[in-house]
């Protein structure tokens, strides 16, 4: 028998109605969404699928290579079968994948509790490995008889969407193996990558170390270039998880660790962007003061240091906390969004009323008041404000101050469900 005869397909049962709740936590269900909502030529037909899965008419949904299936509802009790088929990958895609996914530390770790490194998606992409949808990669079928997205086939891709949240190894099975088996072969391409080490390692021990000076120097016209500078990540690395269930040694803080092994992360990389600088400077954003500010208090400086940004950058040190949680959120666009207050026209106003009006049902929708670009709950403690991209922030009041509750999102319902996340003793 097959060791992987039962990864091959996995059976979810159905989920409860999502009302008021968002279908897409995670970056990567957002993007899984995108990719439905950015190819269906017809908007309705969308709205209709998430009606029909926020009111739990999906039923058990059936994943397999290549394939999600499942028996959707529509509001007259009809049954219909939808099918979203999403192209597998190669044998020598598979492969390559495995070797980008074992050649950054925590990569391996992170798939394991159930996280999709950001990186290893942007590597594989740059390697020709889509993993994610793209535009039009999720074929509808239908037997209502629709040849685009129907309400039922995009009902099973917002159900989908909740699937992917808890768990990215669904998508790496649509595209052609279960978690068992890409699980073994990263051990395994781990194991013996660690076991290549070792052993260039202990060859590098036996060989003579360096060479006479003069020597080198009268061979340096027939000595090969050197290679190539490394090209400097967009990002710093994410050091792996220290949360594990073997407990640490005395004396050993995981937390700590994780910081200061974070900090090191962002230091290579100022570090090496030093390097292959030729004038010196380190390549970065163009921050403001004031920005420059909070993206220093974020590193969890010492309390003395973060009064003296606090001053430096016109803020208390409510407002620098505050300023510090957004960025967290997301960098200089998360802290706009804080600080700014802008007024919302024309095609961008047309664009958020229609998102306002499809993100719910007429009977759920939240009754907002509007000012500027921020729609507030009215009677809650809740909050939404239009990024300058078009994505919608989540906040929500803590003693009369509006404090950012969580990343930008697509979906207004999506980040309206972050802000209502928030616990009680928060926003108390």
């Amino acid at each position: 028998m097959n060791r992987y005869e039962n990864d091959i397909e996995r059976t979810f049962a159905a989920l409860p109605p999502a009302r008021g709740q968002g279908f897409a936590r995670t970056w990567w269900g957002q993007a899984w969404l995108k990719a439905l909502e950015d190819a269906a030529l017809d908007s309705g037909q969308v709205k209709t699928g998430r009606r029909l899965a926020r009111a739990g008419a999906v039923g058990a949904v059936s994943v397999r290579p290549g394939r999600i299936t499942a028996v959707v509802q529509d509001r007259d009790r009809t049954a219909h079968r939808a099918d979203v088929l999403l192209e597998e990958l190669s044998a020598d895609r598979w492969d390559r994948f495995l070797e980008l996914a074992v050649e950054r530390a925590g990569h391996v770790a992170a798939l394991v509790d159930r996280e999709m490194p950001p990186h290893l998606v942007e590597d594989a992409a740059v390697a020709g490995i889509e993993l994610l949808p793209g535009l039009g990669d999720l074929e509808p079928q239908c037997d209502c008889g629709a040849w685009d997205h129907c309400g039922h086939t995009a009902a099973l891709c917002y159900q989908m969407a909740r699937l992917l949240d808890e768990d990215p190894f669904v998508l790496l099975l649509m595209r052609g193996r279960g978690e068992r088996a890409v699980v073994d072969a990263l051990q395994a391409r781990d194991a013996a990558s660690a076991s290549a080490s070792a052993s260039a390692s202990a060859e590098q021990t036996r060989a003579p170390v360096g060479v006479d000076a003069a020597e080198a120097y009268a061979a340096g016209d027939i000595l090969p270039p050197l290679p190539a500078p490394p090209e400097l990540p967009e990002l710093p690395g994410l050091p792996p998880s220290l949360d594990a269930e073997t407990p640490p040694a005395p004396g050993v803080d995981p937390v700590a660790l994780e910081f200061l092994a974070a900090r090191a992360a962002r230091a290579a990389h100022r570090m090496l962007a030093e390097a292959l600088r030729p004038d010196g400077d380190v390549s970065r954003p163009d921050l403001t003061v004031a920005q420059d500010a909070v993206r220093l208090a974020a590193g969890a400086p010492e309390r003395a240091v973060l009064e003296r940004l606090a001053d430096g950058s016109g803020r208390g040190r409510e407002d620098l906390a505050a300023a510090v949680r957004a960025w967290d959120q997301g960098g200089p666009a998360a802290l706009a969004v804080l600080e700014e207050e802008w007024t919302v026209e024309g095609d961008a106003l047309a664009r958020a009323r229609a998102a306002l009006e499809t993100a719910w049902d007429k009977e759920e929708r939240p009754t907002l008041r509007a000012r500027a670009n921020r729609w507030t709950v009215v009677g809650t403690s809740s909050q939404l404000r239009l990024g300058r991209d078009g994505r919608w922030w989540p906040y929500h009041e803590d003693r009369g101050r509006w404090l950012p509750a969580g990343g930008p999102a697509q979906d207004p319902a999506t980040a309206l469900a972050a802000a209502r996340a928030v616990p009680e003793e928060e926003t108390s």
